[in-house]
């Protein structure tokens, strides 16, 4: 199985998702145990680590790893 990352901005995703739930910086840092300040650092970020896009996938229950690769 191949799969191709597109050309993407993780951090704006991310941001455009929560924005879309309605729900804030505060409620998405307490919900991965982290500062505020370091999920607006993470919106300016074009990738994270996989194992936090799956947590933060799982918190907003939107799968970015689909939204990041495809299938050629």
């Amino acid at each position: 199985m191949k799969f191709v990352m597109k050309d993407v901005h993780v951090g704006n995703m991310i941001h455009e998702e929560l924005s879309r739930q309605g729900r804030t910086v505060a409620w998405l840092a307490k919900a991965i145990c982290c500062e505020k300040s370091n999920i607006y650092k993470l919106f300016n970020r074009k990738s994270i680590d996989l194992a936090q896009l799956i947590q933060i996938s799982q918190v907003l229950e939107h799968n970015f790893l689909r939204d990041c690769y495809e299938e050629p």
